[in-house]
């Protein structure tokens, strides 16, 4: 290897024989870690030399020039010489594929301090997992966060590189932490800690990316609701313990919806103590009510199906729930109507884009994540609604009058949103809808998304209800599915793969106003 020259990367960097970027004022691993840059060497450096230039002289006049051996010699040793800083160079390069992996990790799976992002994902954990590394400390929970930070970011690198040998060391972390984790909670004291909770979140994280889940729910999804409860309202009072509680609410949420699972814990007490001047806390609060929503019609499940009348008292709870749909799919109208102009999604019209439709675009990836959560959510509750209607029609033998056509038809303005907001989520064009991935050139290959990790990650459970519900288009249906294979086997999601294999090995029927309640499997 030709030697191109002293490493100009900043002191940390060099510290940590990870390659820099060398950006200004600060690089980027420095940025990620949370850390400040102590900065780069001088250009102009001064080095004493005299005695080794002394020694080069004498040793060529030693040597002489017609003789070939002598040279021969030298380049033997040189040979010799050089095999031992060969090995040393390799043991350092393996050596810092965990911190490579970090900076990967963080990079995909962190947000900054973007104040044009929309909400936080993580973007503590960095400084979180240096503070719990740097100052050495041993206790229980920050020795299981280092681990399951180590593993999943291990696993992250292997999945985008193609390198089985992490696999391995990314096992032993996920192991590690396992038992760490076990060990904490069962103190209280260290089970309340940020360090803990960050932990499970983390082993979930791993969970997706290797797409190892038995059957489709997250086995740590009761983890969740224990520590949210555990923890009671007093994670909400700092920016840390409220970025974990939006992560570990949302991701056993979407899953409980479009699962049509029941919760362990009840947590609905905690989200009414969010503020409601923030727009993601009105979202997930209006969400909460729809969960609720939610479970009181799954009671209704055993009146089903009607072969007989039903009484009074069950048709006016039939009656009330609807209303109770009907108000929140007000509330969530209105979270939609009230955000700020940034918030807002852009529509780009045909001659931006490669079809004669248009195009949904956002001034950020992040503020395209809450939007399909959002819409996944309302499609949630007009299915309910749907249900509700039909169990209705069903009892009384008459069809109100706004029924039928018209639910239908909000779900599929929603599925068509979000389907037109995909290749803005990929990464596939900017804000105004230029493309910026180059179109591949076979038909075999496929083009990497320039999105990072985390604001496609929470697309996944969105899509799979969307083809679940069996509202989609043939069309769309498609277009869903060529998504999640890409997150899968390009961004290293295996999650988004399963749910898509799922998704195409089960024959599922539109909803129809003959249905049965809530569309159940």
């Amino acid at each position: 290897m030709v030697y191109t020259g002293r490493s100009k990367g900043c002191f940390l960097c060099r510290k940590r024989k990870v390659k820099c970027d060398e950006a200004l004022p600060e690089c980027g691993n420095c940025r990620v870690y949370g850390k400040p840059c102590p900065g780069y060497r001088l250009e102009s450096i001064f080095r004493n030399e005299t005695s080794k230039v002394e020694q080069l002289v004498k040793k060529s006049g030693r040597s002489s020039p017609s003789s070939s051996s002598p040279s021969s010699s030298r380049r033997g040793s040189r040979r010799d010489s050089t095999s031992p800083l060969s090995l040393t160079t390799q043991r350092v390069a393996d050596s810092s594929w965990e911190e490579r992996a970090l900076c990967f990790f963080f990079d995909q799976y962190t947000s900054g301090d973007d104040p044009d992002e929309a909400m936080s994902y993580l973007s503590f954990l960095p400084s979180l997992y240096s503070a719990c590394r740097d100052n050495g400390s041993d206790s229980p929970t920050a020795l299981c966060l280092r681990n399951a930070v180590d593993a999943t970011a291990l696993m992250t690198l292997s999945n985008h590189a193609n390198a089985a040998p992490l696999v391995v060391r990314a096992r032993q972390h996920y192991g590690n932490a396992l038992q760490g984790l076990q060990a904490a909670l069962y103190e209280k004291k260290n089970a309340v800690k940020d360090e803990t909770f960050a932990s499970m979140v983390l082993l979930a994280l791993f969970e997706d990316i290797t797409g190892e889940r038995n059957g489709l729910a997250s086995s740590h999804a009761a983890g969740f609701e224990f520590l949210m409860k555990l923890r009671g309202e007093d994670q909400l009072g700092h920016a840390q313990g409220r970025g974990l509680f939006h992560f570990a609410y949302t991701h056993t949420h979407v899953e409980m919806l479009a699962l049509r699972g029941r919760p362990h814990y009840n947590t609905d007490w905690i989200v009414e103590r969010l503020s409601g001047a923030d727009p993601i806390a009105r979202l997930i609060l209006a969400a909460s009510k729809m969960s609720q929503l939610f479970l009181a019609t799954t009671s209704l499940q055993h009146l089903l199906p009607i072969s007989t009348p039903l009484d009074s008292d069950t048709v006016s709870q039939l009656t009330f729930l609807l209303l109770l749909g009907r108000q929140i799919d007000l509330e969530l109208t209105s979270w939609s109507q009230d955000l700020p102009d940034r918030w807002l999604p852009l529509v780009i019209y045909p001659n931006k884009s490669d079809s004669n439709d248009f195009l949904i675009t956002y001034h950020h990836l992040s503020i395209a994540s809450v939007w399909t959560y959002y819409r996944a959510v309302r499609i949630v509750s007009h299915v309910i609604m749907l249900g509700l209607r039909k169990a209705l029609a069903a009892a009384t033998g008459e069809v109100p009058e706004d029924t039928g056509t018209e639910v239908p038809a909000v779900v599929q303005k929603m599925i068509t949103d979000i389907c037109r907001s995909i290749p803005f989520c990929l990464g596939d064009v900017d804000m105004m809808g230029n493309r910026t991935a180059s179109a591949s050139p076979s038909a075999e290959s496929k083009p990497q998304p320039r999105a990072r990790a985390f604001s496609v990650y929470s697309m996944v459970w969105p899509l799979w209800y969307i083809l679940s519900c069996g509202l989609a288009t043939p069309e769309q249906e498609q277009q869903i599915r060529s998504c999640l294979s890409r997150v899968g086997s390009v961004l290293g999601i295996k999650l988004a793969l399963v749910l898509a294999e799922d998704a195409s090995s089960q024959k599922r029927s539109s909803i129809s106003v003959s249905g049965s309640l809530f569309g159940a499997q």
